[in-house]
C-alpha cells in the first residue's frame, strides 16, 4: 500500500509542478511528460530510501 500512496502523491505533485513550470515558461502543458517524470521520481525515492541506512546513530 505504501508504494501506491507514494506514487499517488508523487504523481499529483509532479503534475502540478509540470503545469506551473510550463505556464511560467509559456510552453504547452504536456500530461504525458508529467506522468513519465512522476514514475521516475517515484523510483528514485524508493532507491534513495533503500540506500540510506535505517540504523540508529551512536552518540559521538
Amino acid at each position: 500500500m505504501k508504494y501506491f500512496w507514494t506514487f499517488f502523491w508523487t504523481f499529483l505533485l509532479v503534475e502540478m509542478l509540470t503545469y506551473v513550470v510550463s505556464s511560467m515558461t509559456g510552453a504547452h502543458f504536456e500530461f504525458q511528460t508529467g506522468a513519465i517524470l512522476s514514475v521516475l521520481v517515484t523510483i528514485l525515492l524508493f532507491v534513495v530510501s533503500m540506500i540510506i541506512p535505517n540504523d540508529p546513530v551512536e552518540k559521538h
